[in-house]
């Protein structure tokens, strides 16, 4: 594959809280969901053990903030630190997107799901605590409340509140373009190409 979908640069959305620290990939989406070989049908699955009193995902928890009316249609998720510990497991990062959240900001990451976060375009934000306690107040005290992340000037603008959070510029550069790690190498095919060519016969069979 050599770009996804879509690329990121400016997106806008309303925020849905989730205040909880150490949220590990198998919160994200359990293991026994893990069946399928695409990027879609995840999102219905997104924290199982939290969202829903029953296993077949009929009754939903009150008590669980994804589910509250006011978060319905929010596309940027607002967390705590060390957010997708645990496996390595891509799915994680799928079920997000395929819920429809296209931003993810935390006070840290798992190094590993931010780097799927990056390959799957969804753009994770990391702003200090007392930014992320911001946010926090402010989500609580209006629901609609509309945030703005702009990638190329990196910044995260939401009423008289604006932050600035840094990304690699490899990053960056894959999520402004819409490449994939194969999207990546496939932009170099010329190269890669030319350096092939010029090998001695008896090593290009």
């Amino acid at each position: 594959m050599q770009t996804t979908e879509m690329s990121i640069n400016i997106h806008s959305g309303r925020i849905a809280p989730l205040n909880q620290a150490n949220v590990d990939t198998d919160q994200i989406i359990p293991k026994q969901f893990l069946t399928a070989v695409t990027r879609t049908g995840y999102g219905k699955h997104l924290f199982h053990d939290w969202r829903y009193l029953d296993q077949h995902e009929q009754v939903l928890n009150p008590e669980f903030a994804l589910n509250n009316p006011e978060y319905q249609g929010a596309s940027v998720l607002l967390t705590r630190e060390n957010f997708g510990c645990g496996s390595s497991r891509e799915h994680a990062p799928w079920a997000l997107a395929d819920y429809g959240f296209k931003v993810v900001i935390a006070t840290s990451f798992a190094d590993i799901f931010y780097g799927n976060c990056i390959n799957n375009q969804l753009l994770p934000v990391q702003l200090a605590s007392d930014e992320i306690d911001q946010l926090f107040a402010l989500v609580e005290a209006d629901a609609n409340a509309e945030v703005t992340i702009n990638l190329q000037e990196q910044t995260v603008k939401v009423n008289a509140l604006s932050f600035h959070f840094d990304i690699a510029h490899q990053h960056k550069t894959n999520l402004l373009k819409g490449l994939d790690a194969i999207g990546l190498t496939l932009e170099l095919n010329d190269k890669i190409t030319a350096f092939e060519n010029s090998r001695p016969q008896w090593q290009q069979a």
